[in-house]
């Protein structure tokens, strides 16, 4: 029931390419951490066994009730926190080594005190994870984001309240582009239909549900074309230091 193209399964073939993509930050993250580390946004687990694994304990945050609930009973040793947020009720200032939190600024509200937050409830010296998508490649609205950043807005907003930040991106290789120019000449056949602009003139929540529906079609269509989607591997993925270049942003920032 939670698998929605925004939400995207590790199961679908079709959401492979983007599971993959998504999967990639958290290997990252498990070579990084240490400690007590926080995760905003954990979703219905994708990084878990690889961050429960290098925190001494781990902490989850998710607005949904029955993710969290199940998550509870997978990962006894855990603390699961049901919550809407910002702010980070409950939880005391300086109380983790890090944060990770991934593609979820995107989808909050207030962003401001979000990152607000993440820096109280960090520890001196602590860090902060945090990836969401490059503006510069969408392709089209995503109605299910509140807004999308490009490299110096996002970075501007961090530094607010971090004073130093590792600006770093997430991109792919060349099998990766290759499915992602295949993307883009797809949904340009797709959206050509909306010749009034609706994308972007409705408002987000009448477009959820069409944008779901017309993104799994699509990805069903980009599956039985040719394989890439099916072949493409979190390794296919790499760290790189030109973030406004990337497909998504990769930002470290230090308390």
């Amino acid at each position: 029931m939670y698998k929605t193209t925004e939400i995207t399964s590790a199961e679908i073939a079709s959401d492979n390419p983007v599971h993959q993509r998504l999967l990639f930050p958290y290997v990252e993250a498990a070579a990084m951490v240490s400690g007590h580390v926080l995760e905003i946004g954990c979703g219905w687990g994708r990084g878990l066994e690889l961050l429960t694994k290098a925190a001494d304990h781990y902490t989850g945050i998710d607005k949904n009730t029955e993710l969290i609930s199940a998550l509870g009973k997978a990962y006894p040793d855990a603390t699961f926190m049901a919550a809407n947020i910002p702010p980070l009720r409950g939880l005391a200032d300086n109380t983790f080594d890090y944060i990770v939190t991934f593609q979820v600024i995107e989808h909050i509200e207030n962003d401001d005190l979000f990152i607000k937050e993440a820096h109280r409830v960090l520890k001196p010296g602590g860090k902060l994870l945090l990836t969401t998508v490059n503006k510069t490649y969408s392709l089209t609205r995503n109605p299910w984001h509140v807004r999308e950043y490009y490299a110096d807005d996002l970075k501007l907003l961090i530094t607010k309240y971090f004073p130093t930040i590792e600006a770093r991106g997430i991109h792919g290789n060349e099998k990766v582009m290759t499915y992602y120019e295949q993307n883009k000449e797809s949904v340009k056949k797709l959206t050509r239909f909306d010749i009034f602009n609706l994308q972007y003139r409705l408002p987000r929540r009448l477009l959820q549900v069409p944008y779901d529906l017309m993104n799994r079609l699509n990805r069903n269509r980009l599956l039985q074309a040719d394989g890439l989607a099916a072949e493409i591997n979190y390794t296919d993925y790499i760290v790189s230091s030109d973030p406004a270049g990337s497909l998504d942003f990769f930002y470290i920032a230090t308390k």
